[in-house]
């Protein structure tokens, strides 16, 4: 599966620093303080990592939306 935007061979791999796991789940986010309501980041992370990182992002007060990588929409 690819991401919107990435290359065709680019591996979904978690987003937490230094991890090369595979990715499980996208979280998808944005900065209300600088991002209008259609714009959104998405990180990736594998189950070891989903919980540490949604964290970082509920902590700052980032609207945030858990989903199983698979549900992503396809790039095109």
């Amino acid at each position: 599966m690819r991401l919107p935007g990435a290359e065709p061979d680019q591996p979904t791999q978690c987003s937490a620093k230094g991890c090369r796991r595979d990715a499980s789940y996208a979280l998808v986010w944005r900065n209300p303080k600088i991002h209008d309501e259609d714009r959104h980041k998405t990180w990736l992370a594998c189950d070891e990592h989903r919980t540490t990182l949604s964290e970082f992002l509920s902590f700052r007060g980032f609207p945030l939306e858990i989903k199983p990588i698979d549900e992503l929409p396809p790039s095109e």
